[in-house]
C-alpha cells in the first residue's frame, strides 16, 4: 500500500466541489495519470480510501502516486479540453494511450502474363503494379480475398507458364473457386479477361462491376458466345451474393462508427466498426488492462478519434458513457460540423452494436485461449449465480464409493470453459471408514484449501484460488463445505449440481434455494457436461481401487504373501492374470520373492499340477 495515502486522502478531502483535471505525480515527479472531474474532491477522494473496490490497474497507478495538482474550469467541457491537451503532451502511462501503427496497405498485381492478385503492406521495386495506398488494411485484405474467389483466380505459390501440369489443381478448383491454370487447360486470353474483370471489381466497387460485367455478358450474347456469356452471368451472381454478405446492414446506415467494449478479468477490449456506404470497411480492435469502466470508455474516444482525425457524423456506442454529451460536443468541434453520439437501444443500430461488442468478446476470448461461444456460456453462468466476474477457472468435485468402500473423491477443472486434465486431482477418503458424503466432501475440501495456503506457487495447481467450486449434490454438501469455508476462511463461489430421478443435471443450488437451468440450452448442456466429467473421473478411481484392491485380496489368501509382496507382484506381472500364466522361474525371478513363496503361488494358481 501506498505509505503516504493518508495524506493524500487529507489533501483530497481538501479540494473544492468544481469541475477540473486533477494530475497524478510518481516520487520523480513524472505525470503517471491525468484525468478530469464534474467536483474535484468527490473524484480525487475516491482514489485515496479503500482499495478493495478499485480494478487492478488503479490500485497500481495509486501505489505509485506521490503526490498530486489540480486546475480548475468554468465547466467540464472545458476540463474535458484541457485533459485532451494535457494527455497529448505529458502522454502518461496509465491513461489510454492508441499509437497509429496501421500504416497503408496496397493491392499488388504480379509481373507477367499471368499476373496473380494479392494484398501487401509495402510497395517494392520488383516490376509488380501497385493499386492504392489504402488506409484499411482490413478492406484491402477482404476485397482482395473477394476478388480472388468471384473471378476464379489462383492464390497458390505456383508460377505459370512453368509449372503447367505439374500437379493437380489444388482444393480450390473443385470447390469453384479457382479456374486452376496449373492444368494447362486455361486459355491466358480468358485468364486476362477475368483479371481485369477482378480489378475493375477492386476499383469500381460491386455495383459498377455488375454494370460492367452486364454489357460484356450482352456482348458475348449478341455474338453468339454463349459459353462466355455463361462464365460472366456466373461472375455476376457471385458479385451480388458477396455483396449482400458485405452490405451486413441495411442500406440506411451509411456513414458512422460503432463502438463497443467488453471487460473481464482487468482487461478490457474496445472494438470500432467503420461503415462507408452501408458497408463495412475497416474494422480495429484494442486490448488494454482495465480501469474505470466508465473512465475508460472516455479516455477511449478521446484518444481514437485524436489519432484517427477524421470524425464521422454519426457514432453509435454500445456501451452507456456518463459524459456523452461533452465528448459529442468535443467531437462535433473536432469535425467541424455536429456529430450524433448515441447509445441505441433497439432497433438495427442496437443490433450492429451488439455485434460489435460480440466480437470484442471474442477478440477477448481468443487472447485467453478461449472461443466467444465459450465465453458466452461462461458469461451467462456469471449471470445466472450472481458472480461479479466470469468464471474463467472452475473447480469440480464428486464423491464414489460402494456401501461406505473404497470411498474416493475427484476434482476436475475447467478453464475457459475447456477441461483442463493437467490439472485434475484425486482423493482417498481418511478421516473415516463407511459411507458419509458430507463429511467426504467437508474432507476433501479441508485438504484442498490446506494445500492452499501451503503452496509455494500462488499460480499453480492448489495454489490457484478457483474463481467457482461446483459439488455434485444438493444442499447437503454445500452447507457441509461452507462451514469448512468459513473455519478456513476461504471466500469462493459455492454451488451444489442437483441430478433428477434419471441421474441428469437439473439444477444448481446454493443458499438461496434451487435455480432451475433447463431453459437455458446452453447453460444446460455445459453443466451437465462438466457434472457428467467429474462422475466419469471419480467413479473411475473408485474401480481402479476396487480392482487393486480385488487382485491384492486375492493374492494375500496364498502363504508368504502379505500387502507388500502382493503390490510388487502386481506391479511386476501388472495382471493377476499374468500372474497365473508364469511359470516357477519367473515367479522365482519377480522382486520380493523367495523360492518357497514362489512355490506357493505357482501351486496357487495351478493346484493340478505336482
Amino acid at each position: 500500500m501506498n505509505p503516504k495515502m493518508s495524506a493524500l486522502r487529507k489533501k483530497a478531502m481538501a479540494l473544492p466541489l468544481l469541475p477540473g483535471v486533477y494530475i497524478m505525480h510518481a516520487a520523480d515527479g513524472e505525470i503517471i495519470y491525468i484525468g478530469k472531474a464534474k467536483a474535484l474532491k468527490n473524484r480525487v477522494s475516491q482514489y485515496f480510501g479503500s482499495q478493495n473496490n478499485h480494478p487492478e490497474k488503479v490500485r497500481r497507478m495509486v501505489s505509485n502516486v506521490d503526490d498530486f495538482e489540480y486546475i480548475i474550469t468554468d465547466s467540464e467541457f472545458e476540463a474535458l479540453i484541457l485533459e485532451c491537451s494535457l494527455i497529448k503532451q505529458h502522454t502518461p502511462k496509465y491513461n489510454i494511450l492508441l499509437k497509429d501503427d496501421k500504416g497503408y496497405s496496397y493491392i499488388r498485381v504480379s509481373p507477367g502474363d499471368w499476373s496473380k492478385l494479392s494484398y501487401v503492406l509495402q510497395k517494392k521495386d520488383d516490376g509488380a503494379e501497385y493499386i492504392g495506398p489504402y488506409k484499411s488494411s482490413f478492406y484491402v485484405k477482404s476485397a482482395v480475398e473477394e476478388a480472388n474467389k468471384i473471378f476464379m483466380l489462383p492464390t497458390c505459390s505456383r508460377s505459370f507458364p512453368r509449372d503447367f501440369r505439374k500437379g493437380r489443381p489444388c482444393l480450390n478448383y473443385h470447390i469453384k473457386q479457382c479456374m486452376a491454370p496449373c492444368t494447362g487447360r486455361v486459355k491466358l486470353a480468358d485468364y486476362r479477361e477475368s483479371l481485369h474483370q477482378a480489378l475493375g471489381f477492386l476499383k469500381g466497387g460491386s455495383s459498377n462491376s455488375i454494370k460492367q460485367l452486364t454489357a460484356q455478358m450482352e456482348e458475348a450474347a449478341e455474338n453468339l458466345e454463349f459459353e462466355r456469356a455463361a462464365r460472366i452471368r456466373d461472375k455476376i451472381r457471385a458479385v451480388k451474393r458477396m455483396g449482400d454478405k458485405q452490405k451486413v446492414v441495411a442500406n440506411k446506415v451509411l456513414d458512422e462508427d460503432v463502438i463497443a467494449s467488453f471487460s473481464n478479468d482487468g482487461k478490457t477490449c474496445f472494438q470500432v466498426f467503420r461503415f462507408e456506404g452501408g458497408r463495412l470497411f475497416d474494422r480495429e480492435s484494442f486490448i488494454f488492462d482495465s480501469g474505470d469502466e466508465q473512465s475508460d470508455a472516455e479516455e477511449f474516444l478521446i484518444s481514437y478519434y485524436t489519432l484517427r482525425g477524421d470524425v464521422p457524423k454519426n457514432i453509435a456506442l454500445g456501451n452507456p458513457l456518463d459524459g456523452l454529451d461533452d465528448v459529442a460536443r468535443w467531437l462535433s468541434e473536432k469535425r467541424g460540423g455536429k456529430v450524433n453520439l448515441t447509445v441505441p437501444q433497439r432497433g438495427e443500430q442496437a443490433q450492429l452494436a451488439a455485434m460489435c461488442r460480440s466480437n470484442a468478446a471474442e477478440a477477448l476470448a481468443q487472447q485467453k485461449g478461449a472461443t466467444v461461444r465459450e465465453y458466452s456460456v461462461l458469461e451467462e453462468l456469471r449471470e445466472i449465480l450472481g458472480l461479479d466476474n466470469i468464471p474463467e477457472y472452475i473447480e469440480s468435485y464428486d464423491i464414489s464409493n460402494l456401501a461406505g468402500t473404497e470411498n474416493v473423491a475427484g476434482m476436475i477443472v475447467y478453464k475457459n470453459g475447456k477441461p483442463l486434465k493437467s490439472a485434475y486431482k484425486k482423493f482417498k477418503i481418511k478421516g473415516f471408514d463407511g459411507q458419509d458424503d458430507y463429511a467426504s466432501m467437508a474432507e476433501v475440501l479441508t485438504r484442498r484449501f490446506t494445500e492452499y495456503y501451503n503452496a509455494e506457487e500462488a499460480d499453480e495447481g492448489f495454489g490457484k484460488l478457483p474463481d467457482l467450486i461446483l459439488l455434485d449434490g444438493g444442499r447437503g454438501q454445500v452447507a457441509a463445505v461452507k462451514e469448512v469455508f468459513a473455519k478456513m476462511n476461504i471466500s469462493v463461489p459455492l454451488f451444489g449440481l442437483v441430478k433428477d430421478d434419471k441421474h441428469r443435471t437439473r439444477a444448481v443450488t446454493g443458499d438461496g434455494g434451487e435455480i432451475a437451468i433447463n431453459s437455458r440450452r446452453q447453460l444446460f448442456a455445459f453443466l451437465s457436461k462438466m457434472q457428467d466429467e467429474v462422475h466419469r473421473f471419480a467413479i473411475g478411481y473408485h474401480h481402479q481401487r476396487r480392482k487393486n484392491a480385488t487382485f491384492k485380496s486375492s493374492l494375500t489368501t496364498i502363504d508368504g504373501v502379505g500387502e507388500v509382496r502382493a503390490k510388487a507382484l502386481l506391479k511386476y506381472f501388472r495382471t493377476i492374470d499374468n500372474i497365473s500364466k508364469a511359470d516357477l522361474e519367473e515367479l522365482k525371478n519377480a522382486p520380493k520373492m523367495t523360492k518357497d513363496t514362489a512355490l506357493a503361488v505357482y501351486k496357487y494358481f495351478h493346484p493340478d499340477k505336482e
